[in-house]
């Protein structure tokens, strides 16, 4: 008898966990509210183009993302692929050659411009101290307190912006253990761990379109524009998942939602259109004023030429801001690292004001399995290794569907 699953949610969580079950033979149902497919990783229209939500990075630690990714059939040209390159224009820039670990690691600080001597050393330092570690602290507590030691410099061009990036929440709330599990993951494993992987294609069509396309070819189907109000709903389906954002749990399952709490962090997206041609030297170079952190050429990246992306993760000043201010703050940071540089031709700031939740110290966080028998969760907020990203969304919906398989004896 093949087992009925439903799961609520066409994100990356849920959209994973319909892979995997597809793939084992169950029948497989996926109701998404939206017309688009991603959760909160998806493609949108803007000014005729079709961009990203929120730019995002993977990196090569990533292996049940990438591993899900090639079984629906993206290939390798998803992905502009390059060995770790972290850059401030100027300021400071660390890059690593494609060589085994940890000696990628050990050249790429040794080498590193705009660092001393005694700063690259306490960062070859501190690395050997966290290995010695294994990455494990005895008690949590938060992550700014971890690298306090670091010189002035690691802080703000390394340690400091890859925590943010990775658990989206100011260094001083966040979660020291999740950022060193972050940093186990992509340092100190193999060279290629710590590849950065920037996709050439918007994210929809990066993994959950040809996702769903698995999934319908294995006989299931993702019902778009199909809003799931109550579980009873779904009562006729052996298994249910429940794969939305967690503020939409108290829906679907009250009980559920009121076993836990987060509070949340947002992620603003600022594009600037500049005339055709208008290049960055690197497809993701730094920004070290305010407000920006991270800006994307993805001219460079998907060929919308002279389009930038910069990025700006976790709470800060800039909420204050209008979208108007907050753009030309960003131009500003811009025209300081390409000279001549004219105002944008158009400008729009997208915020997701719950992009993920704030990963601070000992937060407790679901369970997969659930007090209910037959309905399990999956997506970037329950219990695991990682923060709220990618991999973590995709890595709960592997964990959900590993889960109905056994107890289903499939």
């Amino acid at each position: 008898m093949v087992c009925r699953v439903a799961i609520v949610g066409a994100g990356w969580a849920g959209l994973a966990c319909a892979v995997e079950l597809a793939d084992a033979g169950c029948s497989v149902d996926v109701f998404e509210a939206s017309r688009t497919l991603g959760g909160r990783a998806r493609a949108i229209a803007l000014e005729g183009l079709t961009v990203d939500n929120g730019a995002h990075l993977l990196i090569g630690a990533y292996t049940e993302t990438l591993r899900l990714i090639a079984k629906v059939g993206a290939g390798k040209t998803a992905f502009l692929r390059t060995p770790l390159h972290l850059e401030y224009p100027g300021r400071c820039r660390l890059a690593a050659p494609a060589w085994p670990a940890p000696w990628h690691l050990v050249w790429a600080l040794l080498t590193a411009q705009g660092l001393r001597w005694r700063e690259k050393l306490a960062a070859l330092r501190f690395m050997r101290a966290l290995n010695r570690c294994h990455f494990r602290l005895p008690r949590d507590y938060p992550a700014r307190r971890l690298f306090a030691t670091q010189p002035e410099a690691l802080r703000r061009f390394l340690w400091e912006p890859l925590c943010l990036a990775a658990l989206n929440t100011p260094p001083a709330e966040a979660s020291a253990q999740v950022f060193l599990n972050v940093l186990k993951a992509s340092l100190a494993g193999k060279s290629a761990d710590s590849d950065l992987l920037f996709p050439a294609c918007d994210l929809s069509r990066l993994f959950p379109e040809p996702a769903a396309a698995f999934v319908a070819a294995r006989g299931g189907r993702v019902l778009r524009g199909r809003r799931i109000r109550s579980l009873a709903e779904l009562s006729h389906y052996d298994q249910r998942v429940i794969a939305v954002a967690p503020q939409h749990l108290a829906t679907l399952a009250p009980e559920l939602a009121a076993s836990f709490s987060f509070t949340w962090q947002p992620i603003a997206t600022c594009y600037l259109q500049y005339p055709a041609g208008t290049r960055l030297s690197f497809p993701m170079l730094g920004l070290s004023g305010y407000p920006g952190q991270w800006l994307f050429d993805r001219g460079a990246l998907c060929g919308q030429d002279g389009l930038f992306a910069a990025v700006i993760s976790g709470a800060g000043a800039w909420q204050s801001l209008s979208h108007a201010a907050l753009a030309k703050a960003i131009h500003d940071e811009v025209a300081s690292l390409l000279p001549k540089l004219p105002p944008p031709r158009w400008s729009r700031v997208i915020v997701e004001k719950r992009a993920t939740f704030a990963c601070t110290p000992n937060l407790a966080r679901p369970a997969t399995a659930t007090a209910v028998p037959g309905l399990w969760l999956a997506g970037d907020y329950v219990a695991g290794e990682y923060p709220a990203t990618l991999e973590g969304a995709v890595r709960s919906g592997i964990a959900a569907a590993r889960s109905i398989l056994q107890a289903t004896g499939l």
